[in-house]
């Protein structure tokens, strides 16, 4: 059989077409398996003949199609070096198949698609063959630009659909699997013939779905600068039909992600602001590009404005964009969208608008979109008036009426049937603008009325307790956090913020801890209760008072939430009144507020890492109180002027600061409820100060030192002097608390004594009650022992009476001799009750109450009572 060389020489040289394709076929008989890596060249060559002789003799078209069709096997290697060194003979190969698309014919065409789609989807032979490896093919056909050819060659199939369509899925497999072939494409504009080819009709409905992917390809591996150029402003005025709204915004969809992307410089149009503006028909725009531009209130038209607020809030990113979005109104379009609407009066049609749904899903859009924007643009803001529009929205919000949410969008979660979602958004762009800490707008919502307006919702919410899904807890988070921010610093306000506000704190500072890990929330809403305390009501003495009055104290040391109420607690101890009540406060195990602070203390110092022995004594004196990255910090370089040390960072970043300035306002003596723990705790609190002082100028000596700077002899001295005032004070402190400890040993031992003593005198009782037992039994045995009783006994009496005796004085004997008992005898006198028969028994009669008993004796006799007893002085009750 011959081989692809000597066949091309015979196609050279043959003249006859019958012998020309007799030869072709042999060609095609004998590379079943794919043709070798070193005929390829000659295969290609052949390749270009069968078109060029096609266009005269159809008769070579089925000849190159199976010849194409063997270009989706594999390239087969002879030998392992084939793949390298034929690699430039398979680039240029793949790139003359690309040009192979001028032939007209579409089965050549399809050939060819198919031949490019077999390199990445893995078709092997049937055969087990040594092919080239499909990686480097890959690469190969990247390199040799058949990406771009494609491109260009969809100009030329205006007339084969399938051929077109065939060739988009082909561009389809290139884009989605490397970015190279990305980069071809853009660089043949392909991004935008793709989008001239995408509203031509197509029976099959995939040439849009097709295109589509391809451009979602080269947004995420191409260069995205080019991708922009087909997004034409002529798709929004010109489209008509249902087709051309989906387009548009699919359009918008690419453009906002465009825009997402920080290195993309988007040029930013307002086309889009007149856009959003014209949207709403209380507002007309000027501009020439948009000024006919009409909404007919459809669903693709409701997706149009919902992607054009989403690309608001992306643009807002570039401050560039801000000018542009001043001179569109943007944000009076956006304060105009957040407004209520307004039922028609009843019996009449109002004018065509949005369905309910749709304007419940754009006015919390808009407000969520007012929420970034606003920020940014403060004078339109004011300008617009947007505080009055957000607290009539508020009162809105609050109001009973015929209004039923539907709760469909992603922003009206949990709204259904309510204005809650309403209400949530409003509140938290309230929030964003009050926490911008700018007087002009604080001042605007303080004379507007907010603070009551506010804290009348927060009775509403209280009057409903069983009402707490993470909507409403937001909502009340919120509502705090903006009161805050109203009235921090400013004593009047917070005068106006009055009872009804401190009893709104109290109220949830006596919530339950155990809510605080549900999941809802309830954790930010303590945060920004402790937060509203800490704003609203310290610092004005009235508030203050009714705080005290209310046990707020109590409540906050019942939190222990450490750094905030530890920072609330240190404000409110300005006040004189306050002592007796943190003093008064007691916890779990009748704990004092002075040893839960030393206790956070020694939390906190074993979170810092400071040096401590087993008892909770200073280990180290030169480093009494340092914390672990301050040695880690502890580097040879230099700290600019404007950077903190460690040391002055440690002041703000833990508590001991804190609970040194509370001990500072309590004092450090007669504090109750000590144990000798805490008193050694005390000690290292009490001189926190000097030893802080002290970390200061040693960090000081140690930058000099870095510096190369030597201080003069006196300076020199008197950091020498306090360094070590710093550790003779340490080294007291140690002697303090090893004395404490000794006292306390001293202790110990003396009420183990005492436990000693008293527990040997209960065992001396019961061995003295032993024996006495076993006294009693041996008498009761052994006749000789009780006779030695007896005696002992009688010796014992003897004793006892006196020597001396008066003459007239008579004894009488009180023993009966003869007895050989230890028992004292004497006469027997027996008393007999009354017998039963007179008293009719034991209980006979319950009502003592009403028996008299007469002195002269006898029964009981129930009196009348309905006359006076004349002898009722003479008888005695009994009961």
């Amino acid at each position: 059989m011959p081989t692809v060389n000597q066949t091309f020489l015979s196609l050279l040289q043959a003249t006859l077409k019958e012998r020309q394709i007799f030869a072709l076929k042999k060609v095609v008989k004998r590379c079943q398996k794919g043709f070798l890596l070193k005929e390829l060249a000659d295969v290609f060559k052949i390749l270009y003949i069968c078109a060029e002789k096609s266009k005269d003799h159809p008769e070579y078209t089925s000849v190159l199609c199976d010849l194409l069709k063997i270009c989706r096997l594999p390239f087969l290697k002879e030998k392992t070096s084939d793949e390298v060194t034929y690699a430039q003979t398979v680039k240029e190969s793949f790139s003359q198949m690309g040009f192979l698309m001028r032939v007209p014919n579409a089965e050549v065409r399809n050939q060819i698609c198919h031949s490019i789609i077999s390199v990445y989807s893995s078709v092997t032979s049937k055969h087990s063959v040594d092919g080239m490896d499909s990686l480097s093919k890959v690469q190969l056909l990247e390199q040799s630009g058949l990406a771009e050819t494609l491109v260009l060659s969809m100009a030329l199939l205006e007339n084969q659909p399938a051929v077109k369509l065939q060739v988009l899925q082909t561009l389809q497999m290139l884009s989605s699997s490397s970015d190279v072939n990305c980069s071809l494409i853009l660089k043949a504009q392909g991004a935008q013939q793709i989008c001239f080819h995408m509203n031509e009709p197509d029976p099959s409905g995939q040439v849009l779905f097709r295109s589509s992917e391809i451009l979602w390809n080269l947004l995420e591996r191409g260069c995205k600068e080019e991708c922009i150029q087909p997004l034409h402003i002529n798709c929004l005025l010109n489209g008509f039909r249902h087709y051309d709204f989906q387009l548009r915004n699919d359009l918008l969809v690419i453009t906002t992600l465009i825009a997402e992307n920080p290195k993309s410089p988007l040029i930013v149009s307002k086309f889009y602001l007149s856009s959003i503006v014209n949207n709403h028909t209380t507002l007309q725009s000027h501009n020439p590009l948009v000024r006919n531009l009409k909404l007919s209130y459809n669903n693709e038209d409701f997706e149009m404005k919902r992607l054009l607020l989403n690309l608001v809030v992306v643009m807002s990113k570039d401050l560039s964009a801000l000018q542009l979005f001043k001179e569109g109104h943007v944000v009076l379009a956006l304060l105009h969208l957040v407004k209520p609407t307004a039922a028609p009066p009843e019996g009449q049609s109002g004018p065509r608008n949005w369905t309910p749904v749709q304007q419940e899903e754009l006015q919390l859009q808009a407000l969520a979109t007012l929420a970034t924007v606003a920020p940014l643009m403060l004078d339109d803001y004011m300008i617009c008036q947007g505080n009055t529009c957000l607290l009539l929205l508020l009162e809105w919000c609050t109001e009973r009426d015929a209004y039923f949410g539907q709760g469909h969008s992603f922003h009206g979660t949990g709204g259904r049937g309510s204005k809650k979602a309403q209400m949530r958004y409003c509140v938290r762009l309230l929030r964003s603008m009050a926490s911008l800490g700018n007087e002009a707008i604080n001042q605007d919502l303080f004379d507007q009325g907010a603070i009551s307006q506010l804290l009348a919702i927060m009775d509403i919410y209280i009057l409903i307790p069983n009402e707490e899904d993470i909507i409403t807890l937001e909502i009340k988070a919120d509502i705090q956090l903006i009161l805050s921010a109203l009235c921090e610093n400013n004593p009047h306000r917070k005068e106006l913020f009055g009872s009804e506000g401190v009893e709104m704190t109290v109220h949830f500072l006596k919530m339950s801890t155990e809510k605080f890990y549900s999941g809802l929330g309830h954790n930010k809403l303590i945060l920004s209760t402790v937060d509203c305390v800490w704003s609203c009501i310290v610092g004005c003495y009235t508030t203050e008072d009714v705080f005290l009055e209310k046990e707020g104290i109590f409540l906050l040391l019942d939190l222990n939430m450490q750094n905030v109420v530890l920072g609330t607690l240190l404000e409110l101890c300005d006040n004189p009144k306050t002592m007796s009540h943190i003093l008064a406060w007691r916890g779990q195990k009748s704990l004092t507020t002075p040893g839960l602070l030393l206790q956070l203390w020694r939390q906190e110092e074993a979170e810092l890492g400071v040096s401590r022995d087993l008892y909770g004594r200073i280990s180290d004196p030169k480093k009494p109180i340092l914390c672990y990255y301050q040695e880690e910090d502890d580097s040879q370089v230099s700290l600019p002027a404007n950077r903190p040390s460690a040391a002055v960072m440690d002041v703000s970043e833990n508590l001991r600061s804190k609970i040194y300035s509370v001990f500072c306002k309590l004092g450090f003596e007669a504090l109750p409820g000590l144990s000798t723990e805490d008193y050694i705790t005390l000690s290292i609190v009490t001189r926190y100060l000097d030893f802080k002082v002290g970390e200061v100028w040693d960090e000081i000596s140690k930058e000099l030192s870095l510096e190369g700077v030597r201080p003069v002899t006196p300076d020199e001295e008197a950091l020498d002097t306090i360094a070590k005032m710093t550790e003779d004070t340490a080294r007291r402190v140690i002697t303090q608390q090893s004395s404490m400890l000794e006292q306390r040993d001293k202790e110990d031992v003396s009420e183990e004594k005492r436990m000693y003593t008293e527990i040997s005198s209960n065992w001396k009782q019961q061995e003295l009650t032993a024996q006495s037992w076993e006294h009693f039994v041996a008498k009761t045995s052994n006749y000789k022992i009780l006779k030695e009783t007896k005696e002992h006994q009688e010796r014992s009496i003897d004793s006892s009476r006196p020597k001396s005796k008066h003459k007239e004085t008579i004894f009488h004997p009180t023993q009966i001799h003869g007895l050989q008992i230890t028992n004292f005898c004497g006469r027997l006198m027996t008393v007999e009750s009354t017998p039963a028969h007179l008293t009719g028994g034991p209980l006979a009669n319950t009502e003592l109450a009403l028996e008299r008993v007469p002195i002269q004796g006898g029964a009981l006799r129930k009196l009348p009572t309905a006359t006076e007893d004349p002898e009722y002085f003479n008888t005695v009750s009994v009961k």
